[in-house]
Protein backbone atom coordinates (compact mmCIF):
# COMPACT_ATOMS: atom_id res chain seq x y z
CA UNK A 1 0.00 0.00 0.00
CA UNK A 2 1.18 3.53 -1.10
CA UNK A 3 2.65 5.61 1.69
CA UNK A 4 -0.20 8.08 2.16
CA UNK A 5 0.50 11.36 4.42
CA UNK A 6 -2.30 12.50 6.43
CA UNK A 7 -3.87 15.78 3.88
CA UNK A 8 -4.52 19.18 5.38
CA UNK A 9 -7.31 18.99 3.00
CA UNK A 10 -9.11 15.45 2.64
CA UNK A 11 -10.33 14.90 -0.86
CA UNK A 12 -13.53 12.85 -1.01
CA UNK A 13 -14.47 12.43 -4.76
CA UNK A 14 -11.86 12.46 -7.26
CA UNK A 15 -12.37 12.27 -10.75
CA UNK A 16 -9.99 11.04 -13.66
CA UNK A 17 -9.78 11.87 -17.81
CA UNK A 18 -7.94 7.85 -17.96
CA UNK A 19 -5.83 8.74 -21.16
CA UNK A 20 -2.89 7.45 -22.69
CA UNK A 21 -3.60 3.81 -22.74
CA UNK A 22 -3.31 3.56 -27.17
CA UNK A 23 0.08 5.40 -27.08
CA UNK A 24 1.49 3.39 -24.09
CA UNK A 25 1.42 0.31 -26.88
CA UNK A 26 1.73 1.92 -29.74
CA UNK A 27 5.20 2.94 -27.77
CA UNK A 28 5.84 -0.18 -27.57
CA UNK A 29 4.81 -1.32 -31.07
CA UNK A 30 1.81 -3.66 -29.95
CA UNK A 31 -1.53 -2.46 -31.40
CA UNK A 32 -3.83 0.12 -29.21
CA UNK A 33 -6.33 -2.37 -27.78
CA UNK A 34 -3.59 -4.10 -25.73
CA UNK A 35 -3.26 -0.41 -23.81
CA UNK A 36 -6.85 -0.55 -23.60
CA UNK A 37 -6.23 -3.98 -21.93
CA UNK A 38 -3.63 -3.11 -19.75
CA UNK A 39 -5.79 0.19 -18.49
CA UNK A 40 -8.35 -1.87 -17.37
CA UNK A 41 -6.05 -3.54 -15.05
CA UNK A 42 -4.83 -0.12 -13.86
CA UNK A 43 -8.44 0.50 -13.12
CA UNK A 44 -9.13 -2.82 -10.80
CA UNK A 45 -5.85 -1.54 -8.71
CA UNK A 46 -6.91 2.52 -8.40
CA UNK A 47 -10.18 0.66 -7.09
CA UNK A 48 -9.03 -1.51 -4.70
CA UNK A 49 -6.55 1.19 -3.27
CA UNK A 50 -8.95 4.38 -3.33
CA UNK A 51 -11.03 3.54 -0.33
CA UNK A 52 -7.60 3.75 1.93
CA UNK A 53 -6.60 6.60 0.72
CA UNK A 54 -10.09 8.41 2.29
CA UNK A 55 -11.55 8.38 -1.49
CA UNK A 56 -15.48 7.37 -0.87
CA UNK A 57 -16.31 8.59 -4.42
CA UNK A 58 -13.93 7.72 -7.60
CA UNK A 59 -15.44 8.67 -11.22
CA UNK A 60 -13.27 7.49 -14.42
CA UNK A 61 -13.97 8.62 -17.66
CA UNK A 62 -14.17 5.17 -19.76
CA UNK A 63 -15.79 6.32 -23.29
CA UNK A 64 -16.34 9.34 -24.54
CA UNK A 65 -19.17 10.80 -26.95
CA UNK A 66 -16.69 11.59 -29.38
CA UNK A 67 -14.54 8.50 -29.12
CA UNK A 68 -17.09 6.67 -31.79
CA UNK A 69 -15.11 8.51 -34.29
CA UNK A 70 -12.49 6.11 -33.77
CA UNK A 71 -11.90 2.91 -35.59
CA UNK A 72 -15.11 0.42 -35.75
CA UNK A 73 -12.16 -2.28 -34.82
CA UNK A 74 -11.12 -0.14 -31.51
CA UNK A 75 -14.18 0.99 -30.83
CA UNK A 76 -15.57 -2.47 -30.78
CA UNK A 77 -12.66 -4.09 -28.77
CA UNK A 78 -13.41 -1.37 -26.38
CA UNK A 79 -17.00 -2.41 -25.81
CA UNK A 80 -15.62 -5.94 -25.20
CA UNK A 81 -13.32 -4.71 -22.72
CA UNK A 82 -16.24 -2.59 -20.53
CA UNK A 83 -18.19 -6.33 -20.79
CA UNK A 84 -15.67 -8.38 -19.83
CA UNK A 85 -14.72 -5.88 -17.36
CA UNK A 86 -17.97 -5.98 -15.57
CA UNK A 87 -18.30 -9.90 -15.91
CA UNK A 88 -15.29 -10.39 -14.48
CA UNK A 89 -14.98 -7.62 -11.68
CA UNK A 90 -18.79 -7.97 -10.34
CA UNK A 91 -18.25 -10.77 -7.11
CA UNK A 92 -14.74 -8.46 -6.68
CA UNK A 93 -17.31 -5.42 -6.62
CA UNK A 94 -19.27 -6.61 -4.30
CA UNK A 95 -16.51 -8.59 -2.19
CA UNK A 96 -15.09 -4.49 -1.49
CA UNK A 97 -18.00 -3.06 -0.90
CA UNK A 98 -17.61 -1.17 -4.23
CA UNK A 99 -20.95 0.55 -5.47
CA UNK A 100 -21.01 0.75 -9.32
CA UNK A 101 -22.88 3.52 -11.42
CA UNK A 102 -22.89 4.38 -15.25
CA UNK A 103 -23.38 7.79 -16.76
CA UNK A 104 -23.89 8.81 -19.99
CA UNK A 105 -26.35 8.07 -22.90
CA UNK A 106 -26.55 4.71 -22.60
CA UNK A 107 -28.84 4.50 -25.78
CA UNK A 108 -26.48 4.35 -28.65
CA UNK A 109 -24.99 0.83 -25.98
CA UNK A 110 -25.34 -2.93 -27.51
CA UNK A 111 -28.25 -4.07 -25.64
CA UNK A 112 -25.80 -6.81 -24.37
CA UNK A 113 -24.03 -4.15 -22.59
CA UNK A 114 -26.68 -1.72 -21.04
CA UNK A 115 -28.01 -5.29 -19.26
CA UNK A 116 -24.92 -5.86 -17.27
CA UNK A 117 -24.58 -2.37 -16.62
CA UNK A 118 -27.67 -2.91 -15.36
CA UNK A 119 -27.49 -5.85 -13.25
CA UNK A 120 -23.95 -4.40 -11.75
CA UNK A 121 -26.07 -1.41 -10.95
CA UNK A 122 -28.37 -3.28 -9.46
CA UNK A 123 -26.00 -6.03 -7.64
CA UNK A 124 -23.80 -3.66 -5.83
CA UNK A 125 -26.96 -0.53 -5.04
CA UNK A 126 -26.20 -1.60 -1.23
CA UNK A 127 -22.69 -1.05 -0.53
CA UNK A 128 -20.89 2.13 -0.03
CA UNK A 129 -17.16 1.96 1.13
CA UNK A 130 -16.28 3.32 -2.53
CA UNK A 131 -18.93 4.94 -5.01
CA UNK A 132 -17.28 4.31 -8.27
CA UNK A 133 -18.74 5.84 -11.51
CA UNK A 134 -17.75 5.19 -15.34
CA UNK A 135 -18.82 7.66 -17.69
CA UNK A 136 -19.30 5.55 -20.78
CA UNK A 137 -20.66 7.73 -24.35
CA UNK A 138 -20.36 10.41 -21.83
CA UNK A 139 -19.87 13.66 -22.86
CA UNK A 140 -20.54 16.95 -20.68
CA UNK A 141 -22.48 19.29 -22.94
CA UNK A 142 -24.39 16.22 -24.36
CA UNK A 143 -25.12 15.76 -20.54
CA UNK A 144 -26.63 19.10 -20.29
CA UNK A 145 -28.30 19.28 -23.46
CA UNK A 146 -30.40 16.14 -22.02
CA UNK A 147 -30.95 17.92 -19.08
CA UNK A 148 -31.93 21.10 -20.44
CA UNK A 149 -34.63 19.27 -23.07
CA UNK A 150 -36.18 17.97 -19.83
CA UNK A 151 -36.90 20.46 -17.83
CA UNK A 152 -38.13 21.79 -21.47
CA UNK A 153 -40.71 19.42 -21.05
CA UNK A 154 -41.30 19.68 -17.57
CA UNK A 155 -42.21 23.53 -18.32
CA UNK A 156 -44.08 22.46 -21.36
CA UNK A 157 -46.23 19.98 -19.65
CA UNK A 158 -46.99 22.75 -17.24
CA UNK A 159 -45.08 20.84 -14.20
CA UNK A 160 -42.59 22.95 -14.11
CA UNK A 161 -42.32 26.75 -13.10
CA UNK A 162 -39.68 28.74 -15.17
CA UNK A 163 -38.94 31.06 -12.20
CA UNK A 164 -38.60 28.30 -10.15
CA UNK A 165 -35.79 27.11 -12.07
CA UNK A 166 -32.57 27.05 -10.30
CA UNK A 167 -28.64 25.60 -10.69
CA UNK A 168 -29.60 22.87 -8.10
CA UNK A 169 -32.74 21.37 -10.39
CA UNK A 170 -30.40 21.91 -13.26
CA UNK A 171 -27.67 19.21 -11.54
CA UNK A 172 -30.47 17.34 -10.07
CA UNK A 173 -31.45 16.57 -13.79
CA UNK A 174 -27.91 15.72 -14.94
CA UNK A 175 -26.49 12.27 -15.02
CA UNK A 176 -24.87 12.54 -11.51
CA UNK A 177 -27.86 14.24 -10.04
CA UNK A 178 -27.44 13.21 -6.31
CA UNK A 179 -23.82 12.72 -6.45
CA UNK A 180 -21.68 15.42 -5.24
CA UNK A 181 -19.04 17.38 -7.17
CA UNK A 182 -15.61 16.22 -7.62
CA UNK A 183 -12.76 17.83 -5.04
CA UNK A 184 -9.89 16.99 -7.62
CA UNK A 185 -9.95 16.35 -11.51
CA UNK A 186 -6.98 14.53 -12.68
CA UNK A 187 -6.06 13.59 -16.20
CA UNK A 188 -3.11 11.15 -17.08
CA UNK A 189 -0.57 11.31 -20.51
CA UNK A 190 0.61 14.84 -20.42
CA UNK A 191 -2.61 16.68 -21.72
CA UNK A 192 -3.84 19.68 -20.30
CA UNK A 193 -7.30 19.73 -22.01
CA UNK A 194 -10.73 18.70 -19.75
CA UNK A 195 -11.94 17.19 -23.00
CA UNK A 196 -15.48 17.78 -22.50
CA UNK A 197 -15.51 15.88 -18.91
CA UNK A 198 -17.84 16.76 -16.13
CA UNK A 199 -17.60 20.25 -17.25
CA UNK A 200 -20.58 21.53 -14.89
CA UNK A 201 -19.95 19.13 -11.85
CA UNK A 202 -15.97 20.23 -11.75
CA UNK A 203 -16.86 24.43 -11.76
CA UNK A 204 -14.49 24.12 -8.52
CA UNK A 205 -12.83 21.41 -8.82
CA UNK A 206 -8.79 21.21 -8.47
CA UNK A 207 -7.28 20.00 -11.13
CA UNK A 208 -3.97 18.24 -11.62
CA UNK A 209 -2.31 16.89 -14.91
CA UNK A 210 0.22 14.08 -14.83
CA UNK A 211 2.80 13.12 -17.72
CA UNK A 212 2.25 9.44 -16.92
CA UNK A 213 -0.10 7.34 -19.59
CA UNK A 214 -3.33 5.98 -17.39
CA UNK A 215 -1.74 2.00 -18.28
CA UNK A 216 1.60 3.47 -15.77
CA UNK A 217 -0.64 4.95 -13.18
CA UNK A 218 0.14 3.73 -9.49
CA UNK A 219 -1.55 3.97 -6.91
CA UNK A 220 1.85 5.32 -5.40
CA UNK A 221 1.07 8.63 -7.66
CA UNK A 222 -2.25 8.71 -6.64
CA UNK A 223 -1.09 9.17 -3.38
CA UNK A 224 1.17 11.95 -4.25
CA UNK A 225 -1.60 14.04 -6.04
CA UNK A 226 -3.51 13.74 -3.29
CA UNK A 227 -1.07 15.00 -1.24
CA UNK A 228 -0.40 17.77 -3.29
CA UNK A 229 -3.82 18.57 -3.21
CA UNK A 230 -3.75 18.68 0.74
CA UNK A 231 -2.22 21.69 0.35
CA UNK A 232 -4.03 23.28 -1.83
CA UNK A 233 -6.41 26.55 -0.61
CA UNK A 234 -9.98 26.21 -1.86
CA UNK A 235 -11.51 29.34 -1.83
CA UNK A 236 -14.75 28.86 -4.14
CA UNK A 237 -14.56 32.64 -5.05
CA UNK A 238 -14.43 34.02 -1.36
CA UNK A 239 -10.92 35.39 -0.01
CA UNK A 240 -8.85 34.01 2.58
CA UNK A 241 -8.91 34.13 6.21
CA UNK A 242 -6.91 35.89 8.13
Amino acid sequence: MPNITQQAQPVEHVAIIMDGNGRWATNRGWPRLVGHRKGAERVKQIVSAAPDMGIKWLTIYAFSTENWKRSTEEVLGLMAIFARYIQREADRMAAEGVRMRFIGDRSKLDPKLQRLMAGIEARTAGFSRLNLTVAINYGGRDEILRATRALAQEVAEGRLDPNDLTEAAIAQRLDTGGLPDPDLVIRTSGETRTSNFMIWQSAYAEYEFTPTLWPDFSPQELANILSRFGNRERRFGGVPAL
